[in-house]
């Protein structure tokens, strides 16, 4: 009876079984140097990876990972691709020293997002970060709603910085919670204080519809002034 499938060329791609301990050797050898590499690049580069050093990361596991189980990939071309990456990302790394335009443009930059619990709608639009997700970053620094916060970052990393109103200083504002966000509405049902959907801005609305100052926008929710718990 035939076999559905050809064990030996799925298992070993019919290579030869001494072909294994090469892969043992080459996987020992590329993984001693990916270690070396790392640790030449220095505590920043094992940490938290900017854009440009994920690059560098994806580069050196892919020339690290051929050569351990490809016979027709030697293992010197792979050490030279490391060379190569290494002096590329010194270089880099000198010149990002050397002028802050260029930096900014390997790293980026910091952008406020939040400013006096408002959203800061220009800097907004320049980042891939939909407001949802945003959202959910800040739930999980324990915030209920936008009048808590006195300024967020969005940091070269992709990790969000805030900073706290004290107590006393907390006001009314945008509910993040999706319970509440969810009842956003044109028509306000109400007198009371309420936040744009939008941008955050938020004031005292009676009944009715009405357009946002700041955003020109007409989607309310009502506002909250709850404390954080910390």
């Amino acid at each position: 009876m035939k076999e559905i499938f050809e064990w030996n060329r799925v298992l070993f791609n019919e290579l030869p079984g001494v072909f294994l301990l090469e892969v043992i050797f080459r996987s020992a050898v590329m993984f001693t140097v990916l270690l070396l590499t790392l640790k030449l690049a220095g505590k920043r580069g094992v940490k938290q990876l900017s854009i440009f050093e994920t690059v560098i990361v994806i580069a050196l596991g892919s020339a690290a990972g051929d050569p351990m189980f490809y016979e027709d990939v030697g293992i010197v071309p792979a050490i030279i691709v490391f060379a190569v990456i290494m002096i590329l990302y010194r270089t880099v790394t000198w010149l990002t020293g050397k002028s802050k335009k260029f930096e900014e443009f390997i790293e980026g930059k910091t952008e406020c997002l939040i400013n006096d619990g408002k959203f800061s709608v220009t800097s907004f639009r320049k980042e891939t970060l939909a407001q949802d997700e945003f959202f959910s970053e800040l739930r999980v620094k324990s915030i209920e709603h936008l009048g808590q916060v006195k300024h967020a970052f969005i940091e070269p990393s992709g990790e969000i910085s805030v900073f706290f109103y004290e107590d006393k200083e907390v006001g009314y504002g945008l509910p993040i919670l999706p319970a509440l966000f969810t009842e956003k509405n044109k028509i306000i049902p109400k007198e009371g204080t309420y936040s744009c959907s939008f941008c955050g801005h938020t004031e005292k609305q009676k009944p009715g519809t009405a357009k946002c100052k700041i955003c020109q926008k007409d989607e309310w929710v009502a506002s909250i002034n709850t404390l954080r718990i910390t």
